[in-house]
This record gives C-alpha cells, structure tokens and sequence, in this order.
C-alpha cells in the first residue's frame, strides 16, 4: 500500500487501484496513523482530533465505525494493527512519501528530498474538526520547516542555474521569505541578468504588500539600488556555498575557525582541532543560531582577516582562538568578533592543568559554547533596539521582545507583549515568539500586573505548548513549557520537560537556571545551589534573574547571609526581590533593614499591582504562590514567617 500525503491526498493499492475510503475523516485518520507509521495512537486521542464536539461513548463509537470503513476499504491484510486501546499503521506494509521524505533529508539526499516534496501536507484536503486542524498545523510547518532547511542546503551546495531553480522552488513552498527573494536578485546579477534581478525586487515588494501589510527591508532596498546604477557598475557578485545557506536562515551566523596551535610541538594540532570541533559541536545545540559546518570554516586555517571571512561564508561572527601548552598547563584563547566590523564582542583565556585531555576539552568546550551563545543573543537584542521597525522580521521582533522582557517592568512587559504578537502575525507558526508570549504572560502572573491571573497562566500554558508542538527540539521553549508546570503544581511534568531541554542543549545557562527554580520549588535547594555554580562555571555572564532566583534558594536553605549578597547583585530589581531582601534581613536579625525594604516593597507593589492587598500577611499568600510554587507548606511557613518579623502584619 501507498500512501501519498504530501501535496493531496491519494492511497493505491499494490495493483495500483485507488482505496481511498469515501469519509474524509477516515481518509483523516489514516494520515494521522500514517505519520509516522508505527506510531501507537490512543483511542481517545483520535476521539479528541476528530470527533471533540460529541459525547465521550458517541465519539468512541466514531473512532471503530472509521476503523471498520478503513479495514473493508484497504482489504484483505489491511496493514492496522488494532488494539482495545490504541490503533497502529503497520510501518512494514505501508510506503509513505512523507516518511520517504523525512528519512530523505536525514539521510542528506536533498535531491531526493526536493523531489519527494510535493507540496504541502494534505494540501487541500480539509476535516471539520478542530482537533485536527490543531494536528494538520503542526505537523505541515513541520514538514515544511524540513523542506526549507533541505532546499536550503542544496541551494548551498549549488551554484549558478541550479541555486536559481533551488531557490525558485523555495519561495513556491514560502513567497514571503525575503531572504530568498534577495539571494535570487544577487545571483541573476552575477548572470548580468540585471531586468530579470530587478524584476524579482518588484516580485518581492508586492509579495510582501499582499501577503504581510509591510515592504521589504533595508537590506533588500540597499541592494535594489544598487541594481539601478549604469550598466557600467560592477554588479555585486552571487553569494556562494554556505553564504547562501546562512542568508536564507533568518538566524545569526557564526563561523569557528581552526584554533591555532601555539605549542612548541606540533603533534599538538590535534587537541587544538579537537577543541575547535567541540566547540562546534555545543554551538550547534543552539537552535537560534545559524553555524557554518566544519568543512568550510577549516579551509580558513591561519585566517586572521575575519572580516573577509565574514563576507566569503555570508556570517555575522567569527569565533578565533589559540592553544598553548607550557609544561603541565594549557592556555585556552577564544574570541569573538564582529565580522562586519571587525569589533571584538568578548574574549577569555581559559587556564587549566593537564589531566584527562578529554574531559578537559569538554570543559572547555560547554564553557565557551554557552558565553558565546549568551554574547550573540545579546548583541542581537542590542542590534535589534537600534534598528527601525519598518520591515522588521519575525525573528526581529521576538528579539527586541527579548530585550524589553528583561527589564523586569510593567511598561516593558506590555510592550513586549505587543512585538511577540507582531512576529506571529508575520510568522504564525514561529516557535521562539509563541515561547516568548508564554514568558511575557507568565510575568504578569507572577508580578500581578494582569487582571485576571489565571487567565494570564493559562495563556502562558497554552503558548508554551504551542511552541513545543512547532519545535519539540527547542531547548528553550521546552524549559518554558515545564516552567509553566510548575506552578500549575505539576511537577512530574514540569521536571520532565526541563530535564529534556537540558538533554537538548546542556549549554543553555537559563535552562540550568530553571532546573533550580524547580529543585528549589520541591525542597531541594542545596541541589539547586548546585545547578547554578555549574551554569555560573560554564557561562560567568549571567542574566539579570539568575541572581533572584538563585537568591531564592539560598533563603529557602536558610543561607541568608548567602541570600542577601545575592539578591543585592540584582540591577533594576522586580518588585518581588525586595520581598525575599526583606525575608532574608529579618532572618538575620537586620530588623531596620528588613523594615526598610518591605515598605518599600509594599509601595512599589501599591503603584504596580492591579489590585494592592494592603499590609495583611494572609492577603499576599496568593502572590508568593507566583512568587514560587513550593510543593511543602513548611517552605511557606518559613517565608510568612520571615516575612512577618520583616513588619507584615
């Protein structure tokens, strides 16, 4: 049997005859179970996506009555493999193009890929049923998403007619992609195709127009312009190789050079390519970044014109560094830098003593990964404060979001909100803003800046959610969904998916700093402790939070000399970190300055909150629940308890 899902829908036998059954939600039902095969669907779950709107007995009764017209559809030997519980498409007896597609990629057949990819998932073929408009969403932008990173990589591996046609057939399955729009221009250019690059310009800006509302960005003006000069005028030249590929992506692009061996031996070469290699291998843990592949960047050996490097592989950062060996230590150099300027954004020496080579490149490795994935977001935020919002991207968008979130204020809070919501409308299914609406609503909650709070927890809930199902391999949008579990008091689940996005990207500091959040929250705080000196050791730049919360657990293992240096590091602080100030002075016997900083707390939380409780201790239970979830009531007791020899009555 063969199934074709991609593009339509069709079924045929090995004969060849058509065994498509007559009920669209049985053809339905089949796509589900058939993606992948071999994946166990619960009963009810199918209930759930096809029939939500009925009674739970009804909806059952649904379910077998479209087995029971799959199975006298497909025949004799019908390839289900049907339980009292859940239901299965026999993945031997089952040949399906989008499965053939998928292993295609994984495989790097892009050829075969591309060709396997006929269009979008179940194009035009339509259930009345919300559940499984739910399902066709997520899994089409997932495959769609596959699709664009193969077309991607094969136009990178391309050159001249084949990336042009590589590059058409992008922008068939996405026409808003900007990027590609720009990269087509380039390249007919450098045919000295000039009407044809301008022509694509007029493509894109009305593309553009019609489908978003906006125009096309600086960049793409820029390059138009240039385009309009006398025939005289050197055209730029195409992009090549991976330029292409990092120019599609939408994300910051960053080459590792080679690490240069410094030592006097040069066996040496060994480590300091084992080094370089590491460190590539933790980078590309990152999803928000863009990473030329190994093979490229090393053809750069001894390169020190970084910004030549910057415009022959299309990034915006170069890693550089150096190994030296004297005697029994290592001297480890690393740098990063602006390639289109040349500017150095950090740079570390990392001294160790010989031991276990191994672990000793692992160290090294985790560490610099995680400063330079914290350096590079940072200067994307930075960048994305001082650019104009004409024409900004999706990914723009959440990183100004970014940026105002973390200033911890109301008025920030709320504008944040409003860019999350603008880079979904460009980009509906963009993962990293719908995990950063579920932070921006999370906040409200927890600093009761909304009226209604548990409608503003269970908006984060749902976004966090989303953004798993669009990118079940986001380190980030994972730690946010197990986050927004923990103060629901799940905390099974909560330590499920912030245990997962830490098997995804160890070298995710804010990750780890969750981790102890939620250790702290099941009365484990000396353990918490002990997440964030690792996450500290691997990337010494830390948030602005991670000394509130860690401060929170250094209260809750009664440490409060400890707690107290720590929230004090905490700039521009949330009203909430004067409350834990106030509990930890009191704690110590500081009573002036434990009266100090809860009138204090209580007149910021007078001007902020919605709905001020006044100075009665049993009024603010509800604020320290979203403070932090702890599962033990003593862990409560213990913070009222300080809270009220800080002055609450």
């Amino acid at each position: 049997m063969r199934l074709q899902l991609l593009g339509g829908f069709e079924i045929r036998g090995g004969d060849g005859r058509d065994l498509a059954p007559s009920s669209r939600k049985a053809c339905g039902l089949l796509a589900c179970l058939a993606t992948p095969p071999g994946t166990a669907w619960p009963r009810d779950r199918l209930a759930a996506v096809f029939w939500s709107d009925r009674e739970e007995a009804q909806a059952r009764g649904s379910v077998r009555q479209a087995l029971t017209d799959l199975r006298h559809c497909l025949g004799a030997g019908a390839p289900l493999q049907i339980g009292r519980d859940s239901v299965m498409l026999d993945p031997a007896a089952a040949a399906v193009d989008a499965m053939d597609f998928e292993l295609a990629v994984k495989a790097g057949d892009l050829e075969r890929a591309e060709t396997l990819y006929r269009g979008d998932l179940l194009d035009g073929f339509t259930v009345h049923s919300s559940g499984f408009h739910d399902w066709l969403l997520v899994e089409r932008t997932r495959l769609r998403d596959l699709a664009v990173d193969a077309l991607t990589r094969l136009a990178a591996s391309q050159t001249g007619n084949a990336s042009i046609q590589t590059c058409q057939r992008l922008l068939q399955i996405d026409p808003t992609r900007e990027e590609a729009h720009r990269l087509l221009m380039s390249l007919y250019a450098g045919q000295d195709q000039r009407a044809l690059a301008l022509r694509q310009f007029q493509i894109c800006r009305d593309t553009l127009k019609r489908e978003l509302g906006t125009g096309p960005d600086p960049e793409t003006e820029a390059l138009f312009r240039q385009l309009q000069k006398p025939k005289g005028y050197s055209a730029p030249a195409p992009p090549a190789g991976q330029e292409i590929a990092a120019s599609l992506s939408g994300k910051p692009s960053l080459a590792i050079l080679p690490f240069t061996n410094m030592s006097d031996d040069p066996q040496q070469q060994y480590f300091s390519d084992g080094i370089t290699e590491d460190i590539i291998t933790e980078l590309s843990r990152f999803r928000s970044l863009f990473l030329i592949s190994r093979n490229s960047s090393f053809r750069y050996r001894g390169t020190v014109d970084v910004q030549r490097v910057g415009q022959e592989l299309g990034v915006q950062f170069v890693v550089q560094g150096s190994v030296r060996r004297l005697d029994r230590r290592l001297r480890i150099a690393v740098q990063l830098v602006d390639a289109t300027t040349g500017g150095h954004l950090w740079a570390e020496n990392y001294d160790r003593d010989m031991m276990d080579l191994f672990v000793l490149q692992d160290d090294v490795a985790r560490s610099v990964a995680a400063t330079i994935g914290f350096w590079v977001d940072a200067a994307g935020r930075e960048r994305a404060m001082h650019l104009q919002p004409a024409g900004f991207s999706a990914y723009e968008y959440v990183l100004r979001s970014r940026a105002l979130v973390l200033r911890l204020t109301k008025a920030d809070n709320r504008h944040a909100r409003l860019l999350a919501e603008k880079a979904i409308k460009i980009d509906p299914v963009n993962c990293p803003a719908h995990a950063q609406l579920a932070l921006i609503h999370w906040i409200d909650y927890m600093a009761f800046w909304a009226k209604q709070r548990g409608a503003s927890l269970r908006k984060a809930y749902e976004f966090a959610e989303q953004a798993v199902m669009l990118d079940e391999a986001d380190s980030r949008a994972r730690w946010l969904l197990g986050q927004m579990h923990l103060y629901r008091r799940e905390y099974d689940e909560a330590r499920t998916h912030v245990e997962k996005a830490l098997e995804l990207n160890p070298n995710d500091t804010e990750a780890r700093a969750v981790y102890g959040i939620f250790l702290t929250s099941i009365g484990e705080p000396l353990e918490a402790i002990a997440q964030f000196e690792i996450a500290r050791r691997h990337n010494p730049f830390d948030f602005n939070w991670v000394p509130w919360v860690k401060g929170i657990a250094y209260f809750t293992a009664h440490r409060y000399d400890d707690a107290i240096a720590t929230l004090r590091q905490v700039h521009n602080p949330i009203n909430e970190v004067r409350g834990w100030l106030a509990a930890s002075y009191a704690s110590v016997g500081r009573r002036d300055e434990a009266r100090t900083a809860i009138e204090e707390f209580l007149a910021v939380a007078k001007r902020d909150m919605t709905a001020f409780p006044g100075r009665k201790l049993r009024n603010w239970e509800s604020y320290w629940h979203g403070a932090i979830e702890y599962r033990n009531q003593s862990d409560f007791d213990h913070l009222f308890a300080a809270l009220r020899a800080a002055g609450m009555r």
